[in-house]
């Protein structure tokens, strides 16, 4: 599941990217006729942020996150389980409530039916897709640490040995 929101995260962006090109291509070109997408920065916004939301739990579970190092390689390995473990247990905790305050505030946007400027786009439509992710999020958090914690195992052909670490 992981793997496939961060497919479409990444599509996400390239779409993004060409709507860009487009829309800067016809700022050049108004001369001619053209001219750029219309809210072409409130589309920007909104799949920045559903694209980071469905990168977020590949990133967590091939160890892609930024880590300090210095000490933690220095301590006992038990130390350095124990630091994961923690960590962990505290980024569930983390993503659980943001979570939670994504589907609150999707609730909120729906009820006062706020719109982007230009698009008039329902600004819950983003809360929405985002909480796609998020919940995407919850479920690999909640997966590797029950991994850790030793009351599951990593699915067959995962390779631990890739994954980085904190």
């Amino acid at each position: 599941m992981a793997r496939w929101t961060a497919l479409v995260g990444g599509l996400v962006l390239v779409a993004l990217m060409l709507m860009v090109v487009v829309s800067v291509t016809g700022r050049a070109l108004i001369g001619v006729g053209l001219g750029p997408v219309p809210g072409d920065f409130e589309l920007v916004e909104v799949g920045v942020g559903v694209a980071v939301f469905f990168f977020m739990p590949w990133c967590y579970l091939r160890g892609g996150h930024a880590t300090v190092d210095l000490l933690h390689m220095h301590m006992p390995r038990w130390f350095q389980k124990t630091v994961d473990i923690s960590s962990d247990v505290l980024m569930l905790l983390v993503w659980l409530v943001l979570t939670w305050m994504l589907w609150e505030g999707m609730l909120e946007k729906k009820e006062y039916t706020e719109t982007t400027f230009i698009l008039q786009m329902p600004v819950w439509w983003a809360y929405a897709l985002c909480l796609v992710g998020a919940v995407a999020g919850c479920i690999t958090y909640v997966a590797k640490t029950l991994t850790q914690l030793g009351l599951a195992s990593e699915p067959k052909g995962w390779s631990v040995d890739s994954n980085v670490g904190h």
